[in-house]
């Protein structure tokens, strides 16, 4: 029996893993993909957004949802059952993807499939990195951002002494191919200037092709044939040779759910999560929301200053129309005054900062 293969998607917060993913489900050509989604935060909204996509490689049965906690720290207790249950159905996927956290380091996640338990069945067929161009053209990726101007003007990508400088690093020297999405939103000499510094950070020989909106062939995504669990060299990341492959933890970022009242149009709605992000440099905010008038959800994805929201599909007979969304941030995030602006009591988020 031939080993399935396995394409592992990682990247930064809110730089299109999910919407890359769901590209590849609509262009599957007959493939049965199942999928393992890694969330941060206690709201299964990527899960939510990929099953609405309308194709018939959505099916909620193929999707498997590991939440709250990072899949690279949960590998004996979450990922290894996970995989052993997909591997034993009667059904078997003819490929598998994995869309890890934006919190989580893939290193762990690419030595687990050395387990004797799913060694002999499946196999990495690529690392996917995506990021995001436009955020890196900003300097977006780092608590301080007048450090990332002194660092940009001496012509480095990222302060790497913060926590999140170091978890895209590995990131980047975990994949074997890059993903540099939104080239859209910046000109092609930025676009050039940031692939010039990912391939410095990036393993040599790493591939790189660029994406609009998430749209990439998927014959350079799927088939790629690279066993990346047999090739581990140059991917340690920095945690791992500072602690000798040590366990990290997560305690850098934080995160919470919250539910608003029903009633806010869109404009009031986005207008108080831009506020928030504005006043808390808030890493990313995603989650859906019920409209007054609409019988359609709201899907809405922040990261940054830019917020993109869009109606996903119609509300199900039943189901409760309710707005809920989940803030992502270094820690510790002040949630009181994050929650009143998210609430519009202004009068309470001034005094909780």
């Amino acid at each position: 029996m031939s080993k399935i293969p396995v394409t592992v998607i990682t990247g930064f917060l809110g730089a299109g893993k999910t919407t890359l993913i769901r590209h590849v489900l609509g262009h599957a050509r007959g493939k049965r993909i199942a999928l393992v989604i890694n969330e941060f935060g206690d709201l299964g909204v990527d899960k939510e957004v990929l099953a609405a996509c309308g194709e018939e490689t959505c099916r909620e049965e193929d999707m498997i949802e590991l939440s709250n906690g990072c899949i690279c720290c949960t590998v004996a207790d979450d990922f290894i059952p996970t995989m052993e249950t997909l591997l034993g159905r009667d059904e078997r996927p003819d490929h598998i993807i994995i869309e890890t956290s934006g919190l989580a380091l893939p290193q762990p996640l690419i030595r687990a499939f050395n387990w004797p338990e799913i060694k002999s069945q499946v196999t990495i067929d690529g690392v996917v990195t995506v990021v995001d161009a436009a955020a890196l053209s900003e300097g977006r990726f780092a608590a301080d951002e007048q450090a990332v101007a002194r660092q940009r003007a001496a012509d480095a990508m990222l302060d790497h002494a913060t926590p999140l400088g170091e978890l895209f690093k590995d990131q980047l020297v975990a994949a074997d191919l890059l993903v540099v999405n939104k080239a859209d939103l910046v000109s092609n000499d930025v676009l050039d200037a940031v692939e010039g510094r990912l391939r410095a950070e990036a393993r040599p020989g790493t591939g790189l092709v660029r994406a609009h909106n998430g749209h990439v062939d998927i014959a350079a995504l799927l088939g790629l044939g690279i066993a990346s669990e047999d090739h581990l060299e140059g991917r340690d990341s920095a945690h791992e040779l500072e602690h000798g492959g040590e366990g990290h933890e997560h305690d850098d970022f934080d995160s919470f759910s919250i539910a608003l009242p029903a009633g806010l149009d869109r404009d009031e709605l986005l207008g108080r999560i831009e506020a928030a992000i504005r006043a808390h440099d808030v890493l990313r905010l995603k989650g859906f929301a019920a409209l007054p008038g609409s019988d359609a959800r709201l899907a809405i994805q922040a990261v940054g200053p830019r917020i993109n929201a869009w109606f996903d599909r119609p509300w199900k007979p039943g189901e409760d129309r309710a707005t809920a969304l989940v803030v992502i941030g270094e820690s510790p995030l002040d949630r009181a005054a994050i929650s009143a602006r998210l609430m519009g009591d202004a009068r309470a988020a001034v005094a909780a900062e």
